[in-house]
Formats: C-alpha cells, structure tokens, sequence
C-alpha cells in the first residue's frame, strides 16, 4: 500500500498506476498483489482509507478548543479544504471519482456514516438548537454545507489559475448563506 500511494503521489493521477507498476516497485509478480485486493480500485480505495481518518483527525484538531457550533462549522470547513488542497490526488479519488470506480464501502450510506461527516452533523444539530443557523433538518443542513466546501476544494484544486479570492473570504461568502440573517452581517473591511 505504501508503494501504491508513492506512486500515486508521483504520477499525481490515479489512472496512471497500474498493478503492473506497483508490483515491480514492491519486488513480486502482478497475480501475487491479487491475493490481497480484488483489483486496483480497491488497493487505492484501501490507501485512501487512511485519509478519511486522517481528514477526521484535522477536522477535529481544528475544532479542539470551540465550543460555538457556528465557529466549529467554519473551522472544519476551513479544515477539509486545506486538507484537499495538501493532499489532491487523494481528495479526488475520495470525493470525484466517477460512481462506477467507486469501492462499495465508499458508497452514500457508508460516506454518511464516516466519523468527519458525523461531526459536523453534530455541530449542525448544535448550531440549530442554539438558533445559529437556519434549516428544518440537520442531515439536509449538513449535506448543504458539505456541498459547499467540496464545491470550493474541487474548484480550488482544479482550477487552480483561476483568480480566487483569499480562502476565508471565500468561505465566508459561501458558508454565510445558511447563518440568520443578523448573524450574517460582517463589519465592512476598510
């Protein structure tokens, strides 16, 4: 698996890494690798697997401190983009990969149980009670600001030429669509 991640890093494609190559870069034979892994989508979902953790662990180290679950929402959005934009490769085969090359455990009611998407339903669901944010239902809240953060980590890694404006203007332009109205409003910049 370590193999298979260097080689996805260097090539920065995932279509590029074949068993073929990964089996000479180990020292074994191609059918070998298939005692292991079904097939290559799976020996790349299994690398990828740790990043879910490891999106986890940057999501929740960012939140450490807060208890506001408004703030705690920006945090980790701010958290699972820088986590995309350090590791892009990765986050494409997470995030952007077609269905169809997709491993089953990566499917919808698997990625709604992962434990990054748990808290923010979490912060959510606080955000809501505590009358911080505007919905009828945590889950579709959740899916909302996922979708926003993946929208801005996808256009960010591929559009990288395109003239963004700083990260957390961005976000704050994106993720203030969901706040109250009085919470919305920001002091002008001068």
């Amino acid at each position: 698996m370590r193999e298979a991640e260097r080689l996805l890093l260097k090539a920065g494609d995932e279509s590029a890494v074949s068993i073929r190559a990964i089996a000479s870069a180990v020292g074994v034979t191609p059918p070998s690798i298939y005692l292991h892994f079904r097939d290559k989508t799976e020996l790349i979902f299994a690398v990828c697997g740790e990043h879910f953790r490891k999106l986890d662990e940057r999501s929740e180290a960012a939140v450490a401190s807060v208890t506001d679950p408004a703030e705690r929402i920006a945090r980790r959005g701010r958290a699972y983009i820088t986590f995309g934009l350090d590791n892009p490769e990765h986050y494409r085969i997470m995030f952007m990969a077609r269905p169809d090359a997709l491993a089953p455990r990566m499917s919808g009611d698997e990625l709604a149980q992962t434990a990054a998407f748990g808290h923010l339903l979490a912060d959510v669901q606080a955000g809501l009670e505590g009358g911080q944010l505007v919905g009828d239902d945590a889950f579709t809240l959740a899916c909302g600001l996922w979708a926003v953060v993946h929208g801005i980590t996808s256009l960010l890694i591929s559009k990288p030429e395109f003239p963004w404006p700083p990260l957390d203007d961005l976000m704050a332009a994106a993720m203030g669509t969901h706040r109250p109205p009085e919470a919305q409003r920001r002091p002008k910049r001068r």
